[in-house]
C-alpha cells in the first residue's frame, strides 16, 4: 500500500517499456504520479503502458528515442500541453553493446553508439525538459548510472569492476556522473534535485540477465530518488551492491 502523497505530480521515465525503467514507472504510478513511459518501440511501449495502467494508475506511452531530437521536442510539447510542467525525470535509457569485446578491440563506432544514448541522449532530454522542470515546485532528475563508472573503484585493482573491462559503457557512465554533478550545481538555485543511482548488478536484457539482483530490487534507488522531497540531497551518487544496504558510491 502507498499513501499516494505524490498524486498530481508528472514524471517521464525514458527507456521504460521493460526492465528497471518499467518497474520504476509502475511504482511511481502507484504513488499517484502521472507517468509518461518513454520508449522507442511504439507497439511494446503502448502494451507496457496498458499493462501498468488501471487501478487509478495513470501511465501514458510517449514515443521517445533519446537520440532523435525531433521526438524529444515533440515529447516536450506533449507534456507541456497536457500539464505545463514536469516534476520527475528519470534518465533510464541506456545501452551496453560491447560484451565480450576486449578493451583494446572496442571500435570508435561502438563508442559513438554508446555515447549517443548514455551521454548525449541524457543531455538532449534533460536540456529540453529543463524549462518544464523549472515550473515544478520541487523537481527531481535521476540518472541511472553504474559502479562501472566510478573512477575510484576502477582505480582499485582489488575491486571487481576492474575485471569487467567495458570501455564504452564504463566511460559513458563516468561521463554521466560528471553530468550529474554539473547539472546539480547549475540547477540548485531552481530547487531541482539531480542525483545518480547505481541500481546494482540487476538481471536485465542489458547484461543478458547475468545480474544477481531482481528488477524490483534494481528499481528501489531510482524510485527513492525520484520521490525525494524539497530540500533533499542533490549531486549525490547512491547505490547498492548485491543485497547490501544503500551506500554512497565514490565518484
Amino acid at each position: 500500500m502507498t499513501n499516494r502523497r505524490h498524486r498530481g505530480e508528472v514524471a517521464l521515465v525514458t527507456g521504460a517499456n521493460k526492465g528497471i525503467g518499467r518497474e520504476t514507472a509502475r511504482r511511481l504510478a502507484a504513488e499517484g504520479v502521472t507517468v509518461y513511459l518513454g520508449g522507442r518501440d511504439e507497439e511494446r511501449g503502448e502494451k507496457a503502458a496498458r499493462d501498468l495502467a488501471g487501478d487509478a494508475a495513470d501511465v501514458r506511452f510517449l514515443q521517445l528515442d533519446v537520440t532523435d531530437q525531433a521526438q524529444i521536442d515533440d515529447a516536450v510539447k506533449q507534456v507541456d500541453e497536457a500539464f505545463g510542467r514536469l516534476d520527475i525525470l528519470v534518465n533510464n535509457a541506456g545501452v551496453a553493446i560491447e560484451w565480450g569485446t576486449a578493451v583494446d578491440q572496442v571500435t570508435v563506432e561502438q563508442m559513438r553508439r554508446t555515447y549517443e544514448v548514455n551521454v548525449f541522449g541524457v543531455v538532449a532530454v534533460t536540456s529540453a525538459f529543463i524549462p518544464l522542470l523549472r515550473r515544478s515546485p520541487a523537481a527531481r532528475v535521476v540518472n541511472l548510472s553504474s559502479a562501472l563508472g566510478s573512477l575510484t573503484l576502477l582505480s582499485d585493482p582489488e575491486q571487481l569492476v576492474t575485471s569487467v573491462g567495458l570501455l564504452a559503457y564504463s566511460s559513458s557512465k563516468t561521463a554521466l556522473n560528471s553530468l550529474t554533478v554539473l547539472y546539480a550545481h547549475a540547477l540548485r538555485e531552481d530547487g531541482i534535485l539531480v542525483n545518480a543511482a547505481n541500481p546494482g548488478f540487476v538481471a536485465t536484457d542489458l547484461n543478458d540477465h547475468r545480474g544477481q539482483l531482481t528488477i524490483e530490487q534494481g528499481a528501489d534507488l531510482p524510485v527513492q530518488l525520484a520521490l525525494l522531497g524539497a530540500g533533499g540531497p542533490t549531486g549525490t551518487f547512491l547505490g547498492r551492491h548485491d543485497n547490501e544496504e544503500q551506500e554512497v558510491v565514490p565518484w
